[in-house]
């Protein structure tokens, strides 16, 4: 692997992820008849899968505070070979009292109408390439709202045959209509990738979606538990799988700067997509995480 070039050693690291994540979610027994499918919407949605229900953190689909104008939905979704994977949202409350949803989870109309009752659902992001599967449908239920979306997104080709509808890119510079209560940092990396950082100023909430990614164990199937220790992305200061890493450092200066902005703006709580967030010192714990991108 080291011979290789990062392009080469991310996608060798990306197919042999994807191959074990087959072989441990594999059986020799069916556990449906014919017909009776077990993809990734029914091992979501059926009542006897133990890991559908370990994934994320109960209670889920409905807003949880966990600061002043700032609130979380855990969720799930469904990943490889019929796995779920957990997955979380974050609600900010703006100073103009309307909402801005920060890489939305799924939709139901339950969490639209508990949402509605915090504030009007005005803005949903999409702050990098891989979290925008679920914006159909709240823009469908929630028409006024305005879709942002991370640098490069609306290039991509999946997104383009899906028709999704972006109206805005984020650039560096937070849009005006969010009220001048965020900062903006955008996470470069090679094949097209950005994420976009939302800083949160009145909490000291920083948003972040994949760059960190803290797995707690007995949320995963235990067939998997080595591997994710072996690559360092287990809680309590877990990293991004490798071949994001390997993405991100193919921009390392860039990515370095922007990681070392992260840590100025000297975070109380980091609160992410996966796995177990920060919800104290999160300066100190954040900086565990980005060791692999750090100086020294």
């Amino acid at each position: 692997m080291r011979d290789q070039p990062p392009k080469v050693r991310a996608a060798l690291l990306g197919i042999g992820l994807a191959e074990l994540a087959v072989v441990s979610a594999s059986s020799a027994h069916p556990r449906r008849g014919p017909g009776q499918g077990f993809g990734p919407l029914g091992r979501l949605l059926d009542p006897d899968s133990r890991w559908a229900e370990n994934t994320s953190y109960p209670p889920l689909d409905t807003p949880k505070p966990v600061a002043e104008g700032v609130f979380i939905v855990d969720s799930q979704l469904p990943g490889t070979v019929g796995m779920v994977i957990g997955a979380r949202m974050t609600v900010l409350r703006l100073p103009d009292g309307g909402l801005l949803l920060h890489s939305p989870t799924r939709f139901s109309h339950a969490l639209k109408r508990q949402l509605e009752d915090i504030g009007p659902i005005r803005h949903l992001v999409a702050p990098n390439i891989a979290h925008w599967l679920f914006l159909r449908d709240w823009q469908a239920a929630c028409p006024e709202a305005t879709t942002w979306a991370a640098p490069g997104l609306r290039q991509r080709r999946q997104v383009r045959r899906a028709g999704l509808r972006l109206d805005h890119d984020l650039t560096g510079t937070a849009p005006a209509e969010w009220g001048g209560a965020i900062e903006l940092v955008v996470v470069p990396g090679g094949l097209g990738f950005h994420e976009t950082a939302l800083f949160h100023q009145p909490s000291r909430s920083l948003l972040l979606t994949d760059i960190v990614m803290n797995l707690e164990e007995p949320k995963v199937p235990p067939l998997l538990r080595p591997l994710l220790r072996l690559f360092g992305m287990t809680a309590p200061d877990g990293m991004p799988p490798p071949y994001l890493r390997a993405v991100v450092r193919m921009r390392q200066q860039d990515a370095l700067r922007a990681a070392e902005h992260l840590l100025t703006l000297q975070p109380e709580r980091v609160i992410f997509a996966h796995g177990r967030w920060f919800e104290r010192n999160g300066t100190s714990a954040l900086r565990r995480s980005l060791r692999w991108l750090l100086r020294g």
